[in-house]
Order: C-alpha cells, then structure tokens, then sequence
C-alpha cells in the first residue's frame, strides 16, 4: 500500500473516526473526500451524489480551489467514466483518463487529470455515490508521477490503493446513509413540532377567545342595569386579550426558523428567552457562561431541548420563575432549565414523559451523544439539565 502498515492503519482509523463524528450529509461527503485523498495519496479527490435527472444532487471536490471551482462552471452531468461508475457499479483504474475510450472532456478550467481511480458508493443494490481520486503522488506534497515513472500497467494506483478505497467506500456507504435518515428523521420532528404547535395554538387561542365573547356578551347585558359588574366583566375580557396576544407571541416565537447557523446557539438562546419573557408573566431569564461552539447536530438538540423544557414551565408548571443557564464544561457544554412551578413526581416519569415530552428531549439529547437528568418534585418545580460533549 501507498503507506506502511501501521500508519496505514492509523490512518484509516483516523479516517472511519472522522466521518462517524458528522450528522450532516455535506459534512460527511467533505470528510469522505478529504480522507480519501489524503489516505491514498492522491492530487486531487471527488464525490458525486447522483440525482434523477442525469446529474449529480451534490458534487464535493478536494484538491481544487474555490476560485478554480467557480471558473470550473456547473456541476457535470452523469455521463463518460462517471456514469460507468454510476451504473456498471465496478471500479474503474486508469493510467490515463484521457486516453479512455469514454472519456468526453472537461470545462478549459478544469486541472489536467491523468492517473484515474474510481468505485462506486452502494447501500445494498443501490449505488448512493461515486468516489474517484485523480493523479497519484510520491507522496504527500510531491507531484503526481511523470509517465515514465509509473509501475508497469500504467497506473500509480496500484491494487492495493484500490482494496483500501474498497474499504473507505463500504465505511462511507453507512455515514452516509446514516446522514440521510438523521436529515430525514430531523425533517420530520420539525413538521411534528409545527404540527403539535398548530394544535397548540388552536386550542388554546380559541378557548381564551371563546371565553372573551362571553364575557363580553355578559358586560353588554350589564351596561345598563348593573355598570360596576360590567366594568369588571370589560376588565375580564381585557385581561383575557392579553392571555391571547401572550400565546400567539409565544407560538411565533417557536415558529421562527432558528438562527443558529448564523447567530449560534447563546444568541440564538438569548433572544428567544427575551421574547418569552415578555410574551409571558413569568420571569424568564438567561445566563450564557464561557459556551465555545458546539457541533451544528449538538447546538440544534439543545435548542431544542429547551425550547421544550420552556414550554413544559410556561404553559404547564404555573412557575413564576424560569431560569435558563448555559455554560461549559470541558470541550463540551451543559444546559438547565430551572423552574419555581408545580414540579411532578419522577418515578411516574413514564406518564409524565408522554405529557412533558421527556421522552423526545432524551432522545435527543442521546442522540448527539449527550445526557439528560430531571429533578422535580410536587411542590418544588423542576431542573431539566442536558450535558453533550462538544467536538
């Protein structure tokens, strides 16, 4: 192999670590195409997710600058060794791309390619992707191999680069795959959340403007003979505006898209915590302490994590207080959303889990490799703390 076998093996090692720590599909093709370069030695490295249409739904490079990229042009289409990748699903090594019969040329931008090595990426019978490393070198930083240098048959790739490519594919076969299903499953627990806030919204809005038609109905039918109670019924139906107003904030509030990727999870946290409090009568207050940036999948289960923990205070526990604190420890961060409300008992966690949704922030919160812990007890409010380990 193009490395010895100890470093051989520390550097797939490296490699399979690499793709399991990202959750996100762009993450996980730029780490499979990075480490496959740099594993096989290689000038340049690609990846190629196909569509429907001929073409490719995602193309990650390495080896290319971004300048050069945009000069490149338009992603290619799935056509000359690509589709054969793509649909005869065999590995592909070549001496020369561009003396194949199937080659069909290149944007004047793009680098020249010689030394080919190509395999397809499958899950099962399906072929996911396709994984190509182009122009073999000496070694890391040296150039690619002059023609008169190369091992006889043409190729600087040799068959034992082939084999660990091989491997790298199966192992990026199921981070992306993994990757897929986290988008998936990510998808859905959003359009679950509208969908409970929808309900939410509607339940509660409507009863409170249910209630204000009645009271105001009953203020008309005191006007005239009874003044003072009908003052109180217009003070009722006052109050009760506001409650709607309050909900309706708050439902937006959880609403908006989070801005996360460009705000991070403090700011983001931040701000929400201040509409909160002024969308509610409880005190809600939030103390950042030291957070570095997180892992995008652990910043957004821990927003997650307290916009629930939020709601649980605000709209069931009748606290008068909320306390959100978030601070680090070690690489990582912890999370606590303290309240000063009715709490519950912990041992009755299963019924309790289905009504305050425990059960999701605790999947969450294993789900990005974190822990979560409760403490409540009735009478005494409730201490929701998420601990992840950063990155």
């Amino acid at each position: 192999m193009s490395h010895g076998p100890r470093s051989g093996l520390a550097a797939v090692s490296s490699a399979l670590l690499a793709m399991s720590r990202h959750l996100e599909v762009r993450d996980v093709l730029k780490t499979i195409v990075a480490s496959a370069r740099e594993l096989l030695d290689a000038q340049y490295a690609a990846l190629g997710v196909p569509d429907d249409h001929g073409g490719f739904a995602q193309f990650v490079v390495d080896g290319v600058s971004d300048d050069q990229w945009r000069a490149i042009g338009p992603l290619p289409r799935q056509h000359g060794i690509l589709a054969a990748m793509l649909h005869d699903a065999k590995p592909q090594r070549l001496g020369d791309v561009r003396t194949d019969p199937r080659f069909e040329g290149w944007p004047s931008a793009h680098p020249e390619l010689s030394d080919f090595l190509g395999l397809p990426i499958r899950d099962g019978d399906e072929v996911i992707g396709a994984l190509f490393l182009a122009n073999k070198l000496h070694s890391v930083g040296d150039p690619p191999h002059p023609p008169s240098s190369k091992p006889q048959g043409g190729c600087g790739f040799t068959a034992d680069d082939e084999e660990l490519l091989a491997i790298l594919a199966q192992h990026a076969a199921i981070a992306l795959t993994n990757a897929r299903l986290y988008e998936r499953s990510r998808e859905l627990t959003i359009a679950e959340e509208r969908s409970r806030l929808a309900h939410e919204l509607h339940d509660a809005v409507s009863q409170k403007l249910f209630s204000l038609r009645l009271t105001a109905q009953a203020a008309a039918a005191l006007v005239d003979r009874d003044p003072a109670r009908a003052k109180g019924e217009l003070q009722q139906v006052a109050a009760l505006a506001a409650e709607a107003a309050d909900e309706l904030r708050a439902a937006v509030v959880e609403l908006r898209p989070a801005a996360l990727d460009e705000d991070g999870l403090v700011a983001t946290l931040r701000t929400q915590i201040q509409v909160l409090d002024r969308a509610h009568t409880a005190h809600v207050t939030f103390t950042g302490r030291g957070v570095r940036a997180l892992p995008a999948a652990q910043e957004e289960a821990m927003l997650r994590v307290a916009q629930e923990a939020l709601h649980n205070a605000l709209r069931h526990s009748g606290a008068d207080r909320v306390d959100v604190t978030l601070e680090r420890r070690g690489s990582g961060a912890v999370l606590r959303v303290t309240d000063d409300g009715s709490g519950f008992e912990p041992r009755t966690v299963r019924r309790a889990g289905r009504h305050l949704g425990l059960v999701s922030m605790r999947d969450r919160a294993s789900g990005v490799g974190g822990t979560l812990t409760v403490e409540s007890a009735p009478g005494k409010g409730t201490t929701i703390e998420m601990e992840v380990p950063g990155g």
